[in-house]
Protein backbone atom coordinates (compact mmCIF):
# COMPACT_ATOMS: atom_id res chain seq x y z
CA UNK A 1 0.00 0.00 0.00
CA UNK A 2 1.13 3.68 -0.80
CA UNK A 3 0.82 7.41 0.79
CA UNK A 4 -1.49 9.39 -1.18
CA UNK A 5 0.07 12.75 -1.31
CA UNK A 6 -1.34 15.80 -4.24
CA UNK A 7 -3.22 13.20 -6.31
CA UNK A 8 -0.78 10.43 -6.42
CA UNK A 9 -0.18 7.30 -4.84
CA UNK A 10 3.47 7.36 -3.56
CA UNK A 11 6.17 5.64 -1.57
CA UNK A 12 8.88 7.22 0.86
CA UNK A 13 11.40 9.56 -0.39
CA UNK A 14 13.68 6.53 0.93
CA UNK A 15 12.29 4.17 0.25
CA UNK A 16 11.67 2.82 3.51
CA UNK A 17 8.35 0.68 5.09
CA UNK A 18 6.62 -0.46 7.72
CA UNK A 19 5.06 -4.00 7.74
CA UNK A 20 1.14 -4.39 8.37
CA UNK A 21 0.98 -7.26 11.07
CA UNK A 22 -2.13 -9.22 11.13
CA UNK A 23 -2.57 -9.47 15.11
CA UNK A 24 -4.42 -12.85 15.07
CA UNK A 25 -2.12 -14.69 13.16
CA UNK A 26 1.04 -12.80 13.24
CA UNK A 27 0.95 -12.35 9.30
CA UNK A 28 2.32 -9.36 7.67
CA UNK A 29 -1.18 -8.38 5.78
CA UNK A 30 0.91 -5.66 3.65
CA UNK A 31 3.52 -2.80 4.09
CA UNK A 32 3.12 1.18 4.15
CA UNK A 33 5.60 3.55 3.61
CA UNK A 34 7.74 5.06 6.65
CA UNK A 35 7.39 8.58 5.27
CA UNK A 36 10.89 10.59 5.82
CA UNK A 37 10.13 14.39 7.35
CA UNK A 38 10.54 15.77 3.41
CA UNK A 39 7.12 14.22 2.43
CA UNK A 40 5.77 15.16 5.34
CA UNK A 41 6.65 18.84 4.37
CA UNK A 42 5.32 18.17 0.87
CA UNK A 43 2.34 16.64 1.88
CA UNK A 44 1.43 19.84 4.10
CA UNK A 45 2.97 22.31 1.25
CA UNK A 46 0.61 21.07 -1.72
CA UNK A 47 -2.28 20.86 1.02
CA UNK A 48 -2.01 24.43 2.03
CA UNK A 49 -1.83 25.30 -2.07
CA UNK A 50 -4.84 22.87 -2.69
CA UNK A 51 -6.79 23.94 -0.44
CA UNK A 52 -7.36 27.50 -1.93
CA UNK A 53 -8.63 25.94 -4.92
CA UNK A 54 -10.75 23.47 -2.79
CA UNK A 55 -11.95 26.21 -0.60
CA UNK A 56 -13.39 27.53 -4.02
CA UNK A 57 -15.24 24.72 -5.13
CA UNK A 58 -19.10 25.66 -4.17
CA UNK A 59 -20.49 23.23 -1.23
CA UNK A 60 -22.94 21.83 -3.44
CA UNK A 61 -20.26 20.41 -5.26
CA UNK A 62 -18.27 19.14 -2.78
CA UNK A 63 -21.13 17.64 -1.42
CA UNK A 64 -21.69 15.73 -4.47
CA UNK A 65 -18.27 14.49 -5.01
CA UNK A 66 -18.61 12.97 -1.39
CA UNK A 67 -21.69 11.27 -2.83
CA UNK A 68 -19.50 9.99 -5.58
CA UNK A 69 -17.09 8.52 -2.64
CA UNK A 70 -20.04 6.47 -1.19
CA UNK A 71 -20.71 5.19 -4.51
CA UNK A 72 -17.07 4.10 -5.10
CA UNK A 73 -17.35 2.47 -1.00
CA UNK A 74 -20.17 0.85 -2.08
CA UNK A 75 -18.61 -0.90 -4.72
CA UNK A 76 -15.60 -1.98 -2.93
CA UNK A 77 -16.94 -2.57 1.06
CA UNK A 78 -16.02 -6.34 1.03
CA UNK A 79 -12.83 -5.28 0.53
CA UNK A 80 -12.63 -2.57 2.61
CA UNK A 81 -13.85 -4.59 5.60
CA UNK A 82 -12.04 -7.30 4.63
CA UNK A 83 -8.60 -4.95 5.44
CA UNK A 84 -9.91 -3.62 7.87
CA UNK A 85 -10.36 -7.05 10.01
CA UNK A 86 -6.80 -8.14 8.88
CA UNK A 87 -5.22 -5.43 10.02
CA UNK A 88 -7.24 -4.87 12.90
CA UNK A 89 -8.28 -8.26 14.25
CA UNK A 90 -11.71 -7.24 14.71
CA UNK A 91 -14.42 -9.39 13.91
CA UNK A 92 -15.51 -9.42 10.27
CA UNK A 93 -19.24 -9.06 10.79
CA UNK A 94 -18.01 -5.73 13.73
CA UNK A 95 -15.86 -4.79 10.68
CA UNK A 96 -18.53 -4.68 7.85
CA UNK A 97 -20.62 -2.53 10.48
CA UNK A 98 -17.84 -0.09 10.61
CA UNK A 99 -17.49 0.37 6.41
CA UNK A 100 -21.37 0.45 6.81
CA UNK A 101 -21.28 3.60 9.14
CA UNK A 102 -19.30 6.00 5.89
CA UNK A 103 -23.14 6.44 4.15
CA UNK A 104 -24.29 7.59 7.22
CA UNK A 105 -21.90 9.74 8.36
CA UNK A 106 -20.75 11.45 5.08
CA UNK A 107 -24.43 12.10 3.55
CA UNK A 108 -25.19 13.98 7.23
CA UNK A 109 -22.19 16.06 7.16
CA UNK A 110 -22.88 16.72 3.37
CA UNK A 111 -26.42 18.14 4.53
CA UNK A 112 -25.23 19.70 7.82
CA UNK A 113 -22.47 21.38 5.18
CA UNK A 114 -24.89 22.65 2.66
CA UNK A 115 -27.23 24.40 6.07
CA UNK A 116 -23.99 26.11 7.48
CA UNK A 117 -25.48 29.83 7.32
CA UNK A 118 -24.23 33.02 8.15
CA UNK A 119 -26.08 35.14 11.18
CA UNK A 120 -27.24 39.28 10.80
CA UNK A 121 -26.88 41.61 13.35
CA UNK A 122 -29.58 44.68 12.72
CA UNK A 123 -28.94 48.21 13.05
CA UNK A 124 -29.97 49.11 16.06
CA UNK A 125 -29.57 46.77 18.48
CA UNK A 126 -27.36 48.59 20.80
CA UNK A 127 -26.67 52.05 21.26
CA UNK A 128 -24.30 53.53 18.95
CA UNK A 129 -24.63 51.23 16.25
CA UNK A 130 -28.24 52.33 14.71
CA UNK A 131 -26.61 52.59 11.02
CA UNK A 132 -24.58 50.07 11.35
CA UNK A 133 -25.48 46.17 9.85
CA UNK A 134 -23.19 42.95 10.60
CA UNK A 135 -23.20 40.36 8.92
CA UNK A 136 -21.42 36.81 9.86
CA UNK A 137 -20.19 33.92 7.64
CA UNK A 138 -18.08 30.63 7.93
CA UNK A 139 -14.96 30.09 6.77
CA UNK A 140 -12.42 27.04 6.37
CA UNK A 141 -9.48 27.05 8.73
CA UNK A 142 -6.94 26.25 6.20
CA UNK A 143 -4.73 22.69 6.77
CA UNK A 144 -6.07 20.09 9.36
CA UNK A 145 -4.26 17.25 10.28
CA UNK A 146 -6.64 14.41 11.16
CA UNK A 147 -4.67 11.94 13.28
CA UNK A 148 -6.63 9.39 13.85
CA UNK A 149 -6.15 5.85 16.19
CA UNK A 150 -6.31 2.28 15.56
CA UNK A 151 -9.16 1.06 17.36
CA UNK A 152 -12.74 2.80 14.79
CA UNK A 153 -10.03 4.30 11.96
CA UNK A 154 -13.24 3.94 9.57
CA UNK A 155 -15.45 5.66 11.88
CA UNK A 156 -12.98 8.61 13.07
CA UNK A 157 -12.07 9.20 9.20
CA UNK A 158 -15.91 9.57 8.93
CA UNK A 159 -15.57 11.99 12.09
CA UNK A 160 -12.78 14.47 10.99
CA UNK A 161 -12.37 14.09 7.13
CA UNK A 162 -15.91 14.81 5.98
CA UNK A 163 -16.74 17.81 7.97
CA UNK A 164 -12.87 19.07 7.61
CA UNK A 165 -13.75 18.75 3.56
CA UNK A 166 -16.82 20.24 2.96
CA UNK A 167 -15.78 23.33 5.18
CA UNK A 168 -13.29 23.90 2.30
CA UNK A 169 -10.23 22.65 4.36
CA UNK A 170 -7.60 20.22 3.59
CA UNK A 171 -7.16 17.23 5.28
CA UNK A 172 -4.19 15.21 6.07
CA UNK A 173 -5.14 12.13 7.62
CA UNK A 174 -2.17 10.66 9.57
CA UNK A 175 -3.73 7.31 10.86
CA UNK A 176 -2.05 4.58 13.17
CA UNK A 177 0.79 2.63 12.20
CA UNK A 178 -0.98 -0.56 13.41
CA UNK A 179 -4.24 -0.63 10.88
CA UNK A 180 -3.36 2.14 8.38
CA UNK A 181 -4.37 0.16 5.30
CA UNK A 182 -8.41 0.17 4.88
CA UNK A 183 -7.69 4.47 5.62
CA UNK A 184 -5.20 4.26 2.60
CA UNK A 185 -7.56 2.96 0.23
CA UNK A 186 -10.53 5.41 1.56
CA UNK A 187 -8.29 8.56 1.08
CA UNK A 188 -7.44 7.67 -2.57
CA UNK A 189 -11.13 6.73 -3.33
CA UNK A 190 -11.63 10.68 -2.17
CA UNK A 191 -9.20 11.50 -4.66
CA UNK A 192 -10.85 8.73 -7.34
CA UNK A 193 -14.12 10.72 -6.90
CA UNK A 194 -13.09 14.32 -7.32
CA UNK A 195 -11.35 16.09 -4.50
CA UNK A 196 -8.69 18.60 -5.60
CA UNK A 197 -4.84 16.72 -5.71
CA UNK A 198 -3.77 17.73 -2.63
CA UNK A 199 -7.07 18.96 -0.16
CA UNK A 200 -6.94 14.80 1.02
CA UNK A 201 -3.53 13.04 1.37
CA UNK A 202 -2.49 10.49 3.78
CA UNK A 203 0.83 10.34 5.45
CA UNK A 204 1.86 6.72 6.92
CA UNK A 205 4.72 6.32 9.64
CA UNK A 206 5.54 6.00 13.33
CA UNK A 207 3.54 8.64 15.60
CA UNK A 208 6.44 10.08 17.47
CA UNK A 209 7.97 11.04 14.06
CA UNK A 210 4.90 11.22 11.26
CA UNK A 211 2.42 12.26 13.45
CA UNK A 212 5.06 14.87 15.50
CA UNK A 213 6.51 16.18 12.32
CA UNK A 214 2.93 16.76 10.83
CA UNK A 215 1.49 18.48 14.05
CA UNK A 216 4.61 20.78 13.99
CA UNK A 217 4.60 22.51 10.75
CA UNK A 218 3.64 25.63 11.09
CA UNK A 219 1.46 25.57 7.70
CA UNK A 220 -1.10 23.39 9.40
CA UNK A 221 -3.50 25.46 10.98
CA UNK A 222 -5.72 23.08 12.69
CA UNK A 223 -5.11 19.37 14.26
CA UNK A 224 -7.97 16.90 15.63
CA UNK A 225 -6.83 14.41 17.48
CA UNK A 226 -8.05 11.18 18.89
CA UNK A 227 -6.13 9.04 21.05
CA UNK A 228 -4.53 8.70 24.73
CA UNK A 229 -4.19 11.57 26.67
CA UNK A 230 -0.32 11.54 27.16
CA UNK A 231 -0.32 11.78 23.16
CA UNK A 232 -3.14 14.62 23.22
CA UNK A 233 -1.34 16.78 26.04
CA UNK A 234 1.72 16.55 24.03
CA UNK A 235 0.14 17.35 21.11
CA UNK A 236 -1.46 20.10 23.07
CA UNK A 237 2.02 21.84 23.71
CA UNK A 238 3.12 21.11 19.82
CA UNK A 239 -0.16 23.00 18.64
CA UNK A 240 0.39 26.34 21.12
CA UNK A 241 3.80 27.34 19.50
CA UNK A 242 2.02 28.19 16.24
CA UNK A 243 -1.31 29.04 17.96
CA UNK A 244 -2.77 25.54 15.46
CA UNK A 245 -6.88 25.43 16.73
CA UNK A 246 -6.88 21.94 18.75
CA UNK A 247 -9.82 19.45 19.04
CA UNK A 248 -8.99 16.35 21.36
CA UNK A 249 -10.55 13.19 22.64
CA UNK A 250 -9.11 11.22 24.63
CA UNK A 251 -8.80 8.30 27.06
CA UNK A 252 -11.88 7.88 29.77
CA UNK A 253 -12.82 5.66 32.30
CA UNK A 254 -16.34 5.67 32.31
CA UNK A 255 -18.29 4.67 35.25
CA UNK A 256 -21.40 1.89 34.49
CA UNK A 257 -23.74 2.64 37.71
CA UNK A 258 -26.26 0.38 38.45
CA UNK A 259 -28.37 1.40 42.01
CA UNK A 260 -29.89 -1.10 43.79
CA UNK A 261 -33.60 -0.41 41.58
CA UNK A 262 -31.83 -1.16 38.44
CA UNK A 263 -32.82 -3.43 35.82
CA UNK A 264 -29.95 -6.42 36.19
CA UNK A 265 -30.64 -8.27 33.62
CA UNK A 266 -30.82 -4.78 31.44
CA UNK A 267 -27.62 -4.28 32.39
CA UNK A 268 -25.82 -7.59 31.70
CA UNK A 269 -27.00 -7.35 28.35
CA UNK A 270 -25.91 -3.46 27.72
CA UNK A 271 -22.42 -4.65 29.36
CA UNK A 272 -22.25 -7.39 26.36
CA UNK A 273 -22.41 -4.13 23.90
CA UNK A 274 -20.63 -1.62 26.12
CA UNK A 275 -17.53 -3.97 27.09
CA UNK A 276 -17.04 -6.87 24.88
CA UNK A 277 -17.47 -4.89 21.40
CA UNK A 278 -14.01 -4.31 19.64
CA UNK A 279 -12.83 -6.86 22.13
CA UNK A 280 -12.71 -3.56 24.52
CA UNK A 281 -10.83 -1.56 22.52
CA UNK A 282 -13.03 1.50 22.58
CA UNK A 283 -12.38 5.22 24.76
CA UNK A 284 -16.23 5.32 25.71
CA UNK A 285 -16.68 1.81 26.86
CA UNK A 286 -17.81 1.00 30.37
CA UNK A 287 -15.12 0.29 32.33
CA UNK A 288 -15.51 0.58 35.95
CA UNK A 289 -18.65 -1.32 36.92
CA UNK A 290 -19.99 0.09 40.27
CA UNK A 291 -22.51 -2.19 41.86
CA UNK A 292 -25.24 -1.47 44.71
CA UNK A 293 -23.81 -3.78 47.53
CA UNK A 294 -27.47 -5.68 47.41
CA UNK A 295 -27.08 -6.08 43.69
CA UNK A 296 -23.49 -7.07 43.17
CA UNK A 297 -23.82 -10.74 43.21
CA UNK A 298 -26.74 -11.10 41.01
CA UNK A 299 -25.13 -8.71 38.32
CA UNK A 300 -21.49 -10.58 38.90
CA UNK A 301 -23.34 -14.88 38.60
CA UNK A 302 -25.26 -13.34 35.36
CA UNK A 303 -22.64 -11.27 33.52
CA UNK A 304 -20.39 -14.31 33.97
CA UNK A 305 -22.96 -16.33 32.80
CA UNK A 306 -23.32 -14.22 29.86
CA UNK A 307 -20.00 -13.97 28.96
CA UNK A 308 -19.62 -17.40 29.07
CA UNK A 309 -22.12 -17.49 25.66
CA UNK A 310 -19.61 -15.14 23.21
CA UNK A 311 -17.53 -17.22 20.64
CA UNK A 312 -13.98 -15.39 21.08
CA UNK A 313 -12.12 -16.99 17.20
CA UNK A 314 -10.16 -15.56 14.72
CA UNK A 315 -11.76 -12.42 13.48
CA UNK A 316 -12.16 -13.35 10.15
CA UNK A 317 -14.36 -16.31 11.20
CA UNK A 318 -18.62 -15.43 10.50
CA UNK A 319 -19.37 -16.73 14.28
CA UNK A 320 -16.84 -15.34 16.31
CA UNK A 321 -17.83 -12.29 18.35
CA UNK A 322 -14.85 -11.19 19.96
CA UNK A 323 -11.60 -10.84 18.17
CA UNK A 324 -8.16 -10.47 19.43
CA UNK A 325 -6.77 -6.68 20.66
CA UNK A 326 -4.66 -4.90 18.03
CA UNK A 327 -1.08 -6.16 19.05
CA UNK A 328 0.19 -8.52 21.48
CA UNK A 329 1.99 -5.84 23.32
CA UNK A 330 -1.22 -4.33 23.45
CA UNK A 331 -2.25 -7.33 25.27
CA UNK A 332 0.31 -8.01 27.35
CA UNK A 333 -0.60 -4.36 28.86
CA UNK A 334 -3.67 -5.94 29.65
CA UNK A 335 -2.47 -8.97 30.84
CA UNK A 336 -0.37 -6.73 33.45
CA UNK A 337 -3.43 -4.68 34.38
CA UNK A 338 -5.18 -7.44 35.40
CA UNK A 339 -2.31 -8.70 37.49
CA UNK A 340 -2.10 -5.22 39.24
CA UNK A 341 -5.85 -5.34 40.11
CA UNK A 342 -5.63 -8.82 41.69
CA UNK A 343 -2.48 -7.51 44.04
CA UNK A 344 -4.62 -4.90 45.02
CA UNK A 345 -7.50 -6.55 46.26
CA UNK A 346 -9.66 -7.85 42.66
CA UNK A 347 -9.96 -11.71 42.44
CA UNK A 348 -10.35 -13.39 38.74
CA UNK A 349 -13.53 -15.13 38.44
CA UNK A 350 -13.55 -15.46 34.37
CA UNK A 351 -10.69 -15.22 32.13
CA UNK A 352 -7.92 -13.49 32.98
CA UNK A 353 -5.68 -15.42 30.60
CA UNK A 354 -3.44 -13.91 27.43
CA UNK A 355 -2.71 -15.79 23.95
CA UNK A 356 -0.54 -14.05 21.93
CA UNK A 357 -2.57 -10.96 21.14
CA UNK A 358 -5.70 -12.54 22.72
CA UNK A 359 -7.14 -11.43 26.16
CA UNK A 360 -9.68 -13.69 27.06
CA UNK A 361 -13.22 -12.19 28.92
CA UNK A 362 -12.46 -11.30 32.26
CA UNK A 363 -14.09 -10.22 35.17
CA UNK A 364 -12.68 -9.23 38.16
CA UNK A 365 -14.89 -9.27 41.40
CA UNK A 366 -14.14 -7.82 44.87
CA UNK A 367 -12.55 -4.61 43.32
CA UNK A 368 -11.46 -2.15 45.91
CA UNK A 369 -12.82 1.55 45.38
CA UNK A 370 -8.90 2.24 45.96
CA UNK A 371 -7.63 0.17 43.48
CA UNK A 372 -5.85 1.96 40.35
CA UNK A 373 -8.79 0.77 38.02
CA UNK A 374 -11.61 2.21 39.86
CA UNK A 375 -9.27 5.53 39.48
CA UNK A 376 -7.66 6.14 36.73
CA UNK A 377 -5.96 3.12 35.10
CA UNK A 378 -7.52 2.92 31.75
CA UNK A 379 -7.82 -1.47 30.36
CA UNK A 380 -8.00 -1.04 26.76
CA UNK A 381 -9.92 -4.56 26.83
CA UNK A 382 -12.56 -6.57 27.93
CA UNK A 383 -12.43 -6.66 31.04
CA UNK A 384 -14.92 -6.11 34.09
CA UNK A 385 -13.77 -4.92 37.06
CA UNK A 386 -16.89 -4.61 40.10
CA UNK A 387 -16.75 -2.41 42.36
CA UNK A 388 -19.78 -2.73 44.88
CA UNK A 389 -21.29 0.37 46.76
CA UNK A 390 -23.68 1.07 49.64
CA UNK A 391 -25.51 4.72 48.32
CA UNK A 392 -25.74 6.77 45.00
CA UNK A 393 -23.95 9.50 46.78
CA UNK A 394 -20.57 7.06 47.31
CA UNK A 395 -21.25 5.82 43.78
CA UNK A 396 -21.08 9.37 41.75
CA UNK A 397 -17.96 10.00 44.35
CA UNK A 398 -16.32 6.82 43.25
CA UNK A 399 -16.73 7.89 39.12
CA UNK A 400 -16.31 11.63 39.95
CA UNK A 401 -13.17 10.74 41.79
CA UNK A 402 -10.95 9.80 38.10
CA UNK A 403 -9.36 12.42 36.25
CA UNK A 404 -11.17 11.12 33.18
CA UNK A 405 -14.98 12.28 32.26
CA UNK A 406 -15.37 10.82 28.80
CA UNK A 407 -19.04 9.34 29.53
CA UNK A 408 -20.58 7.38 32.10
CA UNK A 409 -24.04 5.80 32.70
CA UNK A 410 -26.63 4.85 35.08
CA UNK A 411 -28.96 1.86 35.55
CA UNK A 412 -32.52 3.25 37.68
CA UNK A 413 -36.38 2.98 37.30
CA UNK A 414 -36.49 5.96 38.85
CA UNK A 415 -35.83 9.00 36.46
CA UNK A 416 -35.86 12.09 38.70
CA UNK A 417 -33.06 9.69 40.13
CA UNK A 418 -31.36 9.12 37.00
CA UNK A 419 -31.48 12.77 36.05
CA UNK A 420 -30.34 13.60 39.62
CA UNK A 421 -26.94 11.59 38.51
CA UNK A 422 -26.52 12.18 34.86
CA UNK A 423 -26.70 16.10 36.15
CA UNK A 424 -23.76 15.19 38.88
CA UNK A 425 -21.23 12.93 36.97
CA UNK A 426 -18.37 15.14 35.57
CA UNK A 427 -18.41 13.77 32.35
CA UNK A 428 -19.33 14.87 28.67
CA UNK A 429 -21.77 12.45 27.72
CA UNK A 430 -24.00 10.64 29.93
CA UNK A 431 -26.99 7.46 29.07
CA UNK A 432 -29.68 6.21 31.49
CA UNK A 433 -30.08 2.35 31.04
CA UNK A 434 -27.87 1.75 28.48
CA UNK A 435 -23.88 1.12 28.26
CA UNK A 436 -21.68 4.62 27.79
CA UNK A 437 -20.73 3.34 24.55
CA UNK A 438 -23.27 5.06 22.84
CA UNK A 439 -22.22 7.88 20.05
CA UNK A 440 -24.05 8.76 17.41
CA UNK A 441 -22.71 10.77 14.45
CA UNK A 442 -25.16 13.64 15.28
CA UNK A 443 -24.79 14.19 18.47
CA UNK A 444 -21.57 16.07 19.91
CA UNK A 445 -18.87 13.88 21.23
CA UNK A 446 -16.29 14.60 23.40
CA UNK A 447 -14.91 14.76 27.66
CA UNK A 448 -14.40 16.78 30.56
CA UNK A 449 -10.80 16.95 32.35
CA UNK A 450 -8.17 14.72 31.07
CA UNK A 451 -11.00 13.16 28.13
CA UNK A 452 -10.18 16.01 25.89
CA UNK A 453 -10.82 19.66 24.24
CA UNK A 454 -13.57 20.05 21.87
CA UNK A 455 -16.58 17.77 20.82
CA UNK A 456 -17.16 16.34 17.06
CA UNK A 457 -20.29 15.14 16.11
CA UNK A 458 -22.67 16.50 13.47
CA UNK A 459 -23.87 19.08 15.48
CA UNK A 460 -20.77 20.47 16.37
CA UNK A 461 -17.62 19.74 14.47
CA UNK A 462 -18.36 22.41 11.75
CA UNK A 463 -17.29 24.70 14.91
CA UNK A 464 -14.01 23.36 15.11
CA UNK A 465 -12.90 23.04 11.33
CA UNK A 466 -14.56 26.70 10.14
CA UNK A 467 -13.52 30.27 11.65
CA UNK A 468 -16.53 33.04 11.76
CA UNK A 469 -15.64 36.39 10.00
CA UNK A 470 -17.76 39.18 10.90
CA UNK A 471 -18.90 41.57 7.83
CA UNK A 472 -19.59 45.16 8.78
CA UNK A 473 -21.63 47.65 6.39
CA UNK A 474 -21.23 50.84 8.12
CA UNK A 475 -23.38 53.68 7.94
CA UNK A 476 -25.22 51.56 5.50
CA UNK A 477 -28.60 52.75 6.61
Amino acid sequence: MKMFINGASVDASNGEVIEVINPATGAVVDTVPAAAKEDVDLAVEKAAAAQKIWAGVPVYEKAEIMYRFLELVEEHKEDLAQTLSQETGKPITEARAEIGNIPIAFKAFSEKAKHLYGETIPAGMEAGQDKHVLITKREPIGVIACVIPFNFPCDLFDQKVAPTLLAGNAAIVKPSTDNPLTLCKLTALLGEAGVTPGAVQIVTGRGSKVGAWLCANKDVHAITLTGSTEVGIETARTAADHLAHIALELGGNDAFIVLEDGDVDLAVEELIWGRMYNTGQVCCASKRFLIHKNRVEEFTAKAVERIKQLKQGMPAEESTQIGCLISEKAAIKVEEQIKLTVEQGGKVILGGTRDGAFIAPTVIADVPKTADVAVDMEIFGPVVPIIAFDTTEEAVEIANGSKFGLCGCVFTENMKTAMKVCNALECGGTIINGASFFRSFEMPFGGYKYSGIGTEGVMSTFDEVTRTKTIVLKNII
